[in-house]
């Protein structure tokens, strides 16, 4: 059967994906080609009417996004599919028809409730903890499907499980064929489909698009400047510049400038880093901008295991390579460097003498991080930054900066 529409709720686990979950639903992040949200509403053709949050992200708006939500204002005259923002769901997954409410299962964990017409939101705990709910004795008989997919437990896997995700996203997602390529780009292994180019799409000579170890999509309106060299899997969104340098394993958003060395990173969107210099195994959020040389390192000089500083306080990501993960609306100034596992908290602003610490608290004015940015002087230059690229902060999206910077200040509402 195929819901009415979708709600994304963001349980306790999603929460935690700091630096991020500060600023936005966990459902806005990107993940391969799509955004959580934009996945599960293309294998489910069923809109997304929104997010269901915690109360620091209440009344968050972003345009062109679905709003957060009361999970009690959600209406109940039609099918709605609440899904957990963590979830993955497998391209192909087609949801029974039901007459009661019927958890669902991505492989072996519980992270969606279909609930028919007429019947209640699920209840409080599911929200918070699915698969905590769905174990216990009195809900084990409950009715349930399972669907293939899976679900992303933590921040990191954002980025050490996108380059699958994009492979895959590239090859399922809905869009139109390929044309071919201009004869003065190189293509290496870029037939039969493993190419997608939008329109619009504009190539300048000295090109070359390797496809050989992942397929390549160029969304609409994406410039590809002289000089670069593209191994996919890659996604470039929509209106995205593409400076020159190399690009391996990559996710970027909408509106984004991007030069020098990336690898195995996602950039949100609406992001510059114009100049080189090198970012690797690294999430970056909206509305940053990387001074020129700005580079992070993704391996520590024993190859030990990483750490890095979560919601849920300083942990072993178990894995050996990774860089860096900026919140929304970072700037950092001209040959910043960047230790293995900074994690930066939206609205930092890194400058002065020094390396930055491995975890740099939201709003902070300077690299020591010991100062606070002003609240108006840094919701000011979001709003002339915004604006340069069409894009108004609306009040709703303000009023959940303004909670995270009253909680990094402790100021108590």
């Amino acid at each position: 059967m195929r819901p009415d529409a979708i709600v994304l709720f963001d349980d306790d686990a999603a929460a935690a994906f700091q630096p991020f979950s500060a600023t936005r639903p966990a459902g806005e992040l990107r993940f391969g080609a799509l955004t959580m949200r934009e996945r599960v509403s293309a294998v489910f053709a069923a809109p997304c009417i929104g997010h269901s949050t915690g109360s620091m992200l209440a009344g968050w708006d972003e345009p062109g996004a679905p709003p957060a939500i009361e999970a009690g204002a959600v209406p109940a005259d039609r099918t709605i599919l609440w899904w957990c923002s963590r979830g993955v769901p497998a391209w192909g997954s087609t949801l029974d028809d039901v007459s009661s409410p019927t958890l669902l299962l991505a492989g072996d964990e519980a992270v969606g409730w279909l609930a028919p017409a007429g019947s209640a939101s699920p209840p409080a705990a599911f929200l918070a903890a699915p698969a905590q709910y769905a174990a216990q004795q009195q809900h084990r008989d409950a009715p349930r499907q399972v669907l293939g997919g899976g679900v992303l437990d933590h921040v990191w896997q954002l980025v050490t499980r996108n380059a699958a995700q994009l492979a895959d996203d590239i090859v399922h997602a809905p869009g139109a064929a390929s044309p071919d390529l201009p004869s003065h780009v190189a293509g290496i292994g870029a037939s039969g489909g493993r190419l997608r180019v939008g329109r619009d799409v504009n190539f300048e000579p000295n090109v070359v698009l390797d496809c050989t170890d992942g397929p390549i999509w160029f969304d609409d309106g994406v410039r590809v400047r002289a000089f670069t060299r593209i191994a996919g899997p890659a996604y470039f969104g929509r209106a995205t510049t593409v400076l020159g340098g190399s690009f391996t394993a990559v996710s970027v958003g909408p509106a984004c400038k991007v030069r020098g060395e990336i690898e195995e990173t996602v950039i949100l969107g609406y992001a510059n880093k114009a100049h080189d210099g090198f970012l690797g195994h690294a999430y970056v959020g909206s509305w940053v901008n990387l001074g020129a040389l700005t580079t992070n390192s993704d391996l520590k000089n024993n190859y030990g295991t990483v750490r890095i500083r979560t919601g849920a306080g300083e942990v072993d990501t178990g894995e050996m390579k990774i860089g860096c993960f900026l919140g929304d609306h970072v700037k950092t100034a001209i040959g910043t460097l960047l230790t293995t596992g900074t994690v930066v908290g939206p609205g930092a602003n890194l400058f002065g003498a020094g390396q930055p610490p491995r975890y740099v608290r939201p709003f902070a004015w300077g690299s020591s991080g010991g100062a606070l940015h002003e609240f108006a002087r840094f919701i000011d230059t979001a709003r002339l930054v915004m604006r340069r690229r069409g894009v108004e902060l609306t009040p709703g999206v303000e009023a959940v900066l303004r909670r995270a910077w009253n909680a990094t200040a402790g100021i108590v509402p």
